[in-house]
């Protein structure tokens, strides 16, 4: 991953997590979406992922510049989706995705989706499953370039999403 380190969260992070994620809600609501406007994802939500071991930081030069829950459990919204995913079998799920805009780095998205992949080769897992609002042209842009494949929609909270999966082998 070159310059971005990926590492599970720690307690101690908690701070900075909320800092990013409450970046990327503003940010998220100045682009005119609806995405995370509604009370999620919250404290308790990074408290929950921190406690479970799913949240992951992403660090440049020591300093947390992204966050991403990397779930190896069953995400029950894409049980039911309209669509097709690519496959049945086990796969990481994808969630809170956010990069920090204090500073802005480029990069920290793909940098992100780069790392969940090798983690999830390493844990011998082959499939990556992610759902992203449908106005989020940043992680949408990531999918695309990294090569995800549209699947269908899943809903979450009463909202549609776009999923995506891509297979690693």
């Amino acid at each position: 991953m070159n310059k971005f380190q990926i590492r599970k969260a720690e307690q101690a992070d908690k701070g900075r997590i909320w800092e990013i994620i409450q970046q990327a809600i503003a940010l998220r609501k100045e682009q005119g979406s609806r995405q995370w406007q509604d009370g999620y994802p919250n404290e308790d939500v990074v408290q929950s992922d921190i406690d479970k071991g799913y949240g992951h930081v992403v660090e440049v030069d020591d300093k947390i510049i992204g966050y991403v829950a990397i779930i190896f459990d069953i995400e029950p919204a894409y049980n039911d989706i309209d669509g097709k995913w690519l496959s049945d079998g086990e796969y990481v799920g994808i969630h809170r995705l956010a990069s920090a805009q204090d500073p802005h780095v480029k990069g920290v998205g793909t940098a992100i989706m780069q790392g969940v992949e090798e983690i999830a080769v390493n844990n011998g897992i082959y499939s990556i499953k992610v759902d992203t609002n449908f106005d989020n042209g940043g992680m949408l842009h990531v999918f695309d370039k990294l090569g995800y494949q549209y699947c269908g929609e899943v809903h979450f909270r009463g909202a549609a999403r776009r999923a995506f999966e891509k297979l690693l082998k």
